[in-house]
């Protein structure tokens, strides 16, 4: 049952080139940094993500990809991140822009072992119909576009057929945990990250608190410890090391 690791590079050790990886976070919230800058440390690249976005300013997911470590991105924002446009526009990076509900539940359906749903979102658009650019060829024209999903009817609304998502690691960020995996996440950083944990085959979390196991009521926690393989215990510093992306004040 004891999951700690000792260092962000000893859990991330078996992270190969290519690997596909669920993370936490949106925006610089809940994301796990420690974790990402030791994948950079250890120069991983090729790597596919999904995650709500790709990082902001020089934090998050946006280490890797100002490196050029990573291939592909599932996610549903783009936000000011200047550096994924340029890429995705220069055909350097492949893109699948997906809403964000349906982000959501294709990580929990993946976790909870549902290969494929139907919704309505995206019904009557080019998420349903095919034709939204996964890849450009660097000149303005469309190398890889996404294909078009099957549609069924329910009791008279159409609903298009989406995939659960499955990655072989994810990367999360809880406020406290124990050795055993158990993870609390705090206020609007719970965001993403119980979800990519479930999608993950082996599932690293690093938390800024830990406790002994039996010392978070059980109707307390948001993610049980089946979920996560590894636990990494911050220190002090790098759990006090959160960035603002825009900092808004009243006078």
């Amino acid at each position: 049952m004891g999951k700690l690791v000792n260092t962000a590079l000893e859990g991330v050790a078996d992270v190969p080139d290519g690997a596909s990886l669920a993370v936490g976070g949106f925006g610089l919230s809940g994301a796990p940094n420690v974790l990402i800058q030791a994948l950079f440390e250890r120069g991983v690249g090729g790597l596919s993500v999904v995650s709500n976005n790709c990082g902001a300013m020089d934090s998050g997911l946006a280490v890797l990809l100002s490196a050029g470590r990573i291939g592909r991105v599932t996610g549903s924002y783009v936000g000011a991140n200047k550096e994924f446009a340029r890429q995705y526009l220069s055909g350097e990076l492949e893109v699948e822009l997906i809403p964000q509900g349906t982000l959501a539940e294709r990580l929990r359906a993946g976790g909870a072992g549902i290969p494929a749903f139907y919704t309505p979102a995206g019904v009557g658009t080019q998420v349903a119909e095919g034709g939204l650019p996964w890849r450009y060829n660097g000149s303005g024209g469309v190398a890889l576009a996404s294909p078009a999903k099957e549609v069924r009817v329910f009791d008279g609304t159409e609903y298009v057929l989406e995939r659960g998502i499955r990655t072989d690691f994810a990367l999360v960020r809880a406020a406290q945990g124990d050795r055993h995996g158990n993870l609390v996440f705090s206020k609007s950083a719970r965001n993403f990250n119980p979800l990519a944990a479930m999608a993950g085959r082996v599932t690293i979390a690093e938390v800024e608190e830990l406790v002994e196991p039996g010392e978070i009521d059980p109707d307390a926690v948001h993610l049980p410890g089946i979920f996560v393989q590894r636990v990494l215990a911050l220190t002090p510093q790098q759990a006090a090391d959160k960035k603002i992306e825009r900092r808004t004040v009243t006078s």
